[in-house]
């Protein structure tokens, strides 16, 4: 009778166990999961990283001088200098059509 008892808790004991191991917080699926998470944020971060260092780049540029703001206003802005004279080449499909 004892070793019914003793084997009933032993697999109550070992139920238990695996309940743990597979479910419940701390398990092997939360930990694939996790691992899951960190490998994205991982990449996330690279990105990131590589991105501040072109910003940096650019914003050392542009405390370096007026070269490289003179060349951002001419090119994302369309500015020219007093005296010069703006020239707009269009493609055939640019083009306006005369009525």
């Amino acid at each position: 009778m004892t070793l019914r008892w003793v084997l009933s808790a032993l697999l109550v004991l070992l139920l238990v166990l695996q309940y743990r191991l597979w479910f419940a917080e701390g398990s092997l699926a939360e930990q694939h999961r996790l691992e899951q998470q960190v490998q994205e944020q991982s990449l996330i971060n690279h990105e990131l990283r590589e991105r501040n260092a072109v910003l940096e780049r650019e914003v050392l540029e542009l405390q370096g001088g007026n070269e490289s703001v003179e060349q951002r206003a001419r090119e994302q802005l369309g500015l020219i200098r007093e005296g010069e004279v703006f020239y707009q080449v269009l493609d055939k499909k640019q083009r306006p059509t005369r009525d």
